[in-house]
């Protein structure tokens, strides 16, 4: 079974860090309604552009998920 995108997005984790994925890393960990079994783009995109206001953009979000499907090969 795949790793899913939370499971990703949590080793970008970094509270020192002002790199863009890292700080939409430490906020997804703060929110208690991440899907956190989620592996597809639209219902996190979705649910990212409905429910996160810390995410300032989705381009970040986009990356994130680039980064996310390299790690998967």
């Amino acid at each position: 079974m795949p790793k899913t995108f939370y499971e990703f997005l949590m080793t970008q984790r970094n509270p020192e860090s002002y790199e863009p994925v890292a700080s939409f890393a430490n906020n997804a960990f703060l929110d208690s309604a991440f899907p956190k079994q989620e592996t597809q783009f639209e219902p996190l995109s979705k649910y990212l552009e409905e429910n996160a206001p810390y995410l300032p953009s989705m381009t970040i979000f986009d990356d994130a998920w680039q980064l996310y499907l390299a790690a998967l090969d």
